[in-house]
């Protein structure tokens, strides 16, 4: 029975290391985690599921002693963009960004519709920001950050429609050119060229 639980094989430990590296098993396991959570939160025993969050960790002395949902949030928000930050400087520094020439776009693209997506993933973050807010905020003084947010929100919709309804057209032009099936056999022309 003791050696049931020893150390396994070099070739087993590299495969489940392996396994866990790719980024479609971290993804499954983040939606399962979320789903296991959702669904305990709003099950008949949704109190245990408080429970656990409401358990304080850490060091007191540097006031650290937060719940467990705390630190799942912010750790997770560490974690996040700890990683892409990595994903940034290997550009920066080996990809294709160490030289702002051989960062190109695709044939009919332009850098003001990187700037459209770049508000847009702006609105994103500030949406987030507002239903955190609104989640968790208490008291009259967050109402002025909860306006401003939205305020901010808007305003980046606003500028974010504006631009991309401005290169529809051009949106429209890549999508004919893409999907355009001259021989009606079910697959775009774009993939049978030689």
């Amino acid at each position: 029975m003791a050696g049931e639980f020893n150390r396994s094989t070099w070739p087993e430990a590299r495969r489940i290391a392996d396994i866990l590296r790719k980024e479609t098993i971290g993804g499954a396991l983040l939606l399962a985690a979320a789903l296991t959570a959702l669904i305990w939160a709003n099950s008949p025993w949704a109190q245990t599921y408080q429970d656990l969050r409401a358990i304080e960790a850490g060091p007191a002395a540097l006031h650290l002693n937060l719940d467990l949902a705390t630190w799942a949030a912010d750790g997770l928000l560490a974690i996040f963009f700890f990683v892409a930050g990595l994903e940034l400087k290997r550009e920066f520094v080996a990809g294709d960004l160490r030289d702002l020439r051989r960062a190109t776009l695709d044939e009919g693209l332009a850098w003001i519709d990187m700037a459209g997506l770049a508000v847009l993933a702006g609105i994103g973050f500030t949406v987030s920001l507002l239903i955190g807010e609104l989640a968790f905020g208490t008291g009259e003084a967050d109402a002025r950050f909860k306006i401003a947010v939205l305020a901010g929100s808007l305003t980046a919709a606003l500028l974010a429609t504006v631009i991309l309804r401005l290169r529809a057209r051009v949106y429209r032009r890549i999508h004919r050119s893409e999907t355009a099936d001259s021989d009606h056999d079910g697959i775009p022309d774009l993939y049978q060229q030689p």
